[in-house]
């Protein structure tokens, strides 16, 4: 294939799950700032607040919804197809939030029309992960599937750090700018990187493994049950294998603003500066981490990084217990960057190599965002409540990582490395071991 197609495809893969993170962050941003105050508007602030905090939590709910309707679409009928429905449901979404009339214009409709629309969100990003890696997966050459396979999970650090620079722009407005239009900017421009991904999607035919999957006539009426009824313990391996992925992600780069400025006297910017060096440094090497796992094997890799997040989780508290703003952004850098980074790079790719193409994308979908809402969403509050149970110690918290290591290094015992193989090679033998 041209190199000018690869990168197309490589494009595509990267701009959803970049877009899926940059909305995700405003999102979360703008209702911590505004959402309490325009849409959700109480006699009491602290009401209007958590309520705000309800309509994002809402997200993780909908989600594995959103999983299960598009992996069965995209099982079905096509990884293309399904990239173009969530990516499209995602920029609606998002831009009407732009434009949406606050409570004081409409009342109660204005509420109720935000938590639709970010309803409607959490339906296409669900189900946008598996699709986006898919894209580039089943394209790779066999030497360059890691490689190939790493480039969507540098979504979350670009759409992380696109998300803090438009929003710190908006910020710099006066109070009463930002609170009537300042906000809404972002949303609104979050069109123009929308086109731009469906233009690019556009273009792209649909993957070689799909093709073969409709071609042998093997395409599942109901991919669902066939992944629940002869895939349960991939399904089982890629959940716990995603714990350690992304519980300490929400650690390293969400509970610590919260415990660095609160317990430590940390200033906010000091910790957001440090978690945006650290997600730019992570961007950087994810793609390299990547390539390495072609050369050296997914396996390996992963279970070095979660050996290595084990052994850093007391060290990474020590660090931060110094109350040096230096070694505040080196224990993030670390954490967050040279630990997290080769975990994060192949897990995508791994979970790929143990599904059957026939139901690929409905097994990644399940194990990811089941492993995603069993530890992810929830990280950040067990280390809260961890704190306030063991009076502001760090101990519990850092056993906590500790077990997320340990229940993703029991996964990953169980995957058999198939970073030599052929990605639809017909075996006699199991994907798992």
């Amino acid at each position: 294939m041209e190199s000018k197609q690869m990168r197309r495809i490589l494009i595509a893969s990267l701009v959803g799950s970049s877009i899926e993170w940059f909305d995700y962050f405003l999102y979360g941003t703008v209702a911590a700032l505004v959402f309490g105050q325009l849409f959700f508007v109480n006699e009491d602030p602290t009401v209007g607040l958590l309520l705000s905090y309800a309509s994002f939590a809402l997200a993780f709910f909908i989600r594995p919804f959103g999983g299960v309707i598009f992996s069965h679409i995209g099982d079905r009928i096509g990884r293309k197809k399904t990239l173009v429905l969530t990516l499209s449901l995602m920029g609606i979404s998002t831009f009407g939030m732009g434009l949406l009339p606050t409570y004081q214009a409409i009342g109660i409709w204005a509420p109720i029309l935000l938590i639709t629309l970010r309803l409607v969100q959490g339906l296409g990003i669900g189900g946008e992960w598996g699709g986006a890696l898919l894209l580039a997966v089943e394209y790779a050459p066999p030497e360059k599937r890691g490689l190939f396979g790493s480039i969507p999970q540098m979504g979350v650090t670009i759409g992380m750090v696109l998300g803090t620079v438009a929003l710190s722009i908006m910020t710099l407005l006066p109070d009463g700018s930002f609170m009537t239009w300042g906000w809404r900017v972002p949303f609104i421009l979050s069109a123009l990187l929308v086109l731009f991904g469906l233009w690019i999607r556009k273009g792209i035919d649909e993957t070689p493994s799909f093709k073969k999957v409709k071609e042998s006539g093997e395409v599942p009426k109901l991919p669902i049950v066939e992944t629940l009824k002869n895939y349960w313990r991939e399904v089982i391996i890629a959940t716990g294998a995603k714990v350690v992925e992304t519980a300490p992600f929400y650690i390293f780069g969400t509970f610590v603003v919260s415990y660095a400025t609160t317990n430590l006297d940390f200033s906010q910017s000091a910790v957001l500066n440090a978690v945006l060096v650290a997600t730019i440094i992570t961007t950087i090497l994810i793609p390299i981490m990547g390539a390495l796992s072609d050369k050296i094997g997914r396996k390996k890799l992963y279970i070095g990084g979660a050996i290595a997040m084990a052994l850093f989780a007391f060290p990474y508290f020590w660090m931060l217990q110094q109350q040096s703003v230096i070694l505040l952004v080196l224990a993030t850098i670390i954490g967050l960057g040279v630990i997290w980074a080769p975990i994060t790079a192949v897990l995508g790719t791994m979970f790929s190599e143990i599904f059957d193409a026939k139901i690929r994308y409905t097994g990644i979908t399940l194990g990811y965002q089941l492993g995603a809402a069993l530890a992810g969403g929830t990280a950040p509050l067990v280390a809260t409540a961890l704190l306030n149970r063991f009076n502001n110690s760090y101990v519990p918290v850092a056993i906590y990582i500790i077990f997320t290591a340990v229940i993703s290094l029991l996964a990953i015992l169980a995957i058999k490395d198939r970073s030599k193989q052929q990605l639809d090679e017909k075996t006699p033998t199991s994907r798992i071991g």
